[in-house]
């Protein structure tokens, strides 16, 4: 599966769904496909997504959302995992995009992840879940979380999209705008 194509099918299941992206060209891709006020672009901090997301899911349990990572950002901090199964918050959506790779910094071999929807549900997760085909990926307010999905997705075969214009400053002014106006809707 190609990673542009699982972002794009992800992010129009999910429109009102908020997304915290891992740095790298995850972040850019989604940037280059769908650039929205309810996306947090990560610039740096490889492997903090998650945990953000986390914050982001228990601050605001009326919400949705979406973390989407890579299998290197995972490998970088999965310690975070036993605290998203500890504290389980249902709006909570783990989506690792693995493509077998640091892709950003030069294609560096990660390690292989192939049982981590396993390590995610002895870990406290609701349900992993290992998606193959489109039709697989949720809407994920009709799944109870935190759920962990694992798409292995190919390696880039076209040009990287352009970086992310905003600056992190922009970035957080944005999505808190986003956020506020969000809750002032569900009070």
């Amino acid at each position: 599966m190609k990673k542009t194509e699982a972002i794009l099918n992800l992010v129009n299941k999910n429109p009102e769904s908020y997304i915290v992206s891992t740095c790298g060209y995850i972040s850019r891709d989604l940037y280059n496909l769908k650039d929205s006020d309810h996306n947090f672009y990560m610039v740096g901090s490889m492997g903090m997504a998650a945990p953000i997301g986390l914050g982001l899911a228990i601050d605001n349990p009326n919400i949705e959302v979406i973390v989407l990572d890579g299998d290197g950002s995972l490998l970088m901090n999965m310690g975070f995992m036993s605290m998203v199964g500890e504290l389980k918050p249902s709006n909570f959506t783990h989506v690792v995009l693995d493509n077998h790779m640091h892709e950003s910094t030069g294609g560096q071999k990660t390690i292989k992840i192939t049982r981590i929807c396993e390590v995610s549900e002895n870990l406290g997760y609701e349900k992993g879940k290992v998606v193959k085909d489109f039709n697989e990926i949720p809407v994920v307010k009709e799944v109870r979380g935190p759920i962990l999905i694992h798409i292995e997705v190919d390696p880039k075969d076209n040009t990287v999209g352009e970086r992310v214009h905003w600056t992190p400053q922009e970035i957080v002014k944005r999505f808190q705008k986003s956020i506020f106006q969000e809750r002032e809707l569900i009070k």
